[in-house]
């Protein structure tokens, strides 16, 4: 008996396919750039606290981290990288 697999190929069912992984790229693009700062901070020594460590895991803004990775590359302690401008 062959399966009605009609409803996977769907335009609804790629829409959402797509969509989700839209967003998982998304997600691992900030999970990637997250994981970069702490890695440049390491590699420079720059001390990183548990709260600045939080700080950076659970920004969830691309373009935060962008701004953090920038100032990484230049800054000689973590105030110099999260200050407010």
């Amino acid at each position: 008996m062959a399966v009605d697999t009609s409803f996977y190929k769907s335009f609804m069912s790629e829409e959402i396919r797509d969509e989700g992984r839209t967003e998982g790229r998304a997600e691992g693009r900030t999970e990637g750039r997250a994981e970069s700062l702490l890695l440049i901070l390491g590699v420079r020594g720059i001390a990183v606290t548990d709260s600045i460590r939080d700080q950076i895991t659970t920004c969830t803004d691309p373009e935060i981290l962008h701004e953090w990775l920038q100032r990484a590359a230049t800054a000689s302690s973590a105030e110099e990288v999260f200050r407010t401008p």
